[in-house]
């Protein structure tokens, strides 16, 4: 699994990940969309980039307040600041 094992501990992070995979920022290519999951093997929550096929692009491990608490922003998208 394609995984990194930087933990996304915060919504605040949460927030930031899902704004740079949205911009562009992480280089990712056919992404079309973002889910939550847990790992089969040991039961770790992780938010994963999923191209059209559902195939993981990337993951990165979440805390399980993050699993809890970022469902409706992973569904909705983030809220950005309108300037």
């Amino acid at each position: 699994m394609n995984i990194e094992n930087d933990v996304i501990e915060t919504l605040d992070q949460l927030e930031r990940f899902l704004i740079s995979v949205e911009d562009g920022g992480l280089g990712l290519t056919n992404v079309a969309g973002i889910a939550m999951a847990t790992n089969n093997t040991d039961g770790r929550p992780f938010v994963a980039v999923l191209d059209d096929k559902h195939q993981l692009l990337l993951g990165r491990w979440i805390s399980q307040d993050v699993y809890e608490n970022g469902k409706e922003m992973v569904r909705t998208g983030p809220k950005r600041n309108k300037h």
